[in-house]
């Protein structure tokens, strides 16, 4: 329960500046559900109550959860939740592939990952995360990706998404990681944040609504580079930078389609 409420006491905070990213979210949902979720959505309502198992990434992975895991106290939902809320990817994948969590919201690299490694026993429900990913720095020294040249940049999400966008960014912008630019990572995004706020990190790539609870608690703090604007900069194909998705597993979908929608 202190997980839940510190997650319900962030987005608290962070609401003004998530408020235009999940109308995004919302937006490109309707647009990439699976054929599971599709079918569903004009299933009756279920007969009686099922328990279903939910997993999910503490911070923005997660975050939309905060309304049902409300509806679920006060039992005004069609199921009945079993939340498990984790810091790390692997520790939400191994429950997933075993049949522990029905559904979950992850990295969008963690769902490709799952499909593979259970040969399309999972599958993806929905889009739920866009970009929400930025570079904060204390002072003013950063304002474009080239001057992060020789610098050590601290961030979340080792072999997640945030991973593989800040690489795939950098590389674009002819910084090679390891040479011309170095990351450390750290375990957790709460970690890194209180990092921040107490000046003990310089440069970082956090996540909201991490980044709002640092501006709030350190005023040398400031937004330098917002990675979806720099993905879109690289990019030409259209593509977006899109975080989280919301998987579940296939047999849960084709057994309890109501439980779904």
């Amino acid at each position: 329960m202190k997980e839940i409420t510190t997650m319900k006491r962030l987005l608290a905070l962070a609401l003004s500046a998530m408020m235009v990213l999940s109308m995004a979210a919302c937006s490109t949902d309707g647009g990439s559900s699976s054929s599971a979720a599709e079918n569903s959505s004009s299933a009756a309502e279920p007969q009686e109550k099922i328990t279903v198992q939910v997993g999910g990434l503490k911070g923005p992975t997660a975050m939309g959860m905060v309304k049902l895991m409300e509806d679920d106290a006060a039992g005004t939902t069609y199921s009945d939740y079993e939340f498990t809320l984790a810091g790390a990817p692997d520790e939400i994948t191994a429950k997933v592939i075993t049949g522990e969590l029905d559904i979950a919201a992850v990295p969008t690299n963690v769902a490709s990952v799952l499909y593979n490694k259970t040969e399309g026993q999972v599958e993806i429900a929905a889009l739920n995360t866009l970009g929400v990913l930025y570079l904060v720095e204390t002072g003013d020294g950063i304002q474009s990706v080239e001057d992060l040249r020789g610098k050590t940049i601290y961030s979340t999400g080792k072999g997640s998404t945030p991973e593989f966008a800040l690489n795939y960014i950098l590389e674009q912008n002819g910084l090679t990681v390891g040479t011309d630019v170095f990351v450390e990572y750290k375990s957790e995004h709460a970690e890194l944040a209180s990092l921040l706020a107490a000046g003990q990190a310089d440069i970082a790539v956090l996540p909201q609504p991490f980044v709002t609870s640092v501006l709030t608690q350190n005023e040398n703090v400031r937004i330098a580079l917002d990675l979806t604007a720099e993905w879109d900069k690289v990019t030409t194909d259209g593509s977006k930078l899109t975080m989280g998705a919301l998987v579940v597993r296939s047999d849960f979908a084709k057994e309890h389609p109501e439980a779904l929608a």
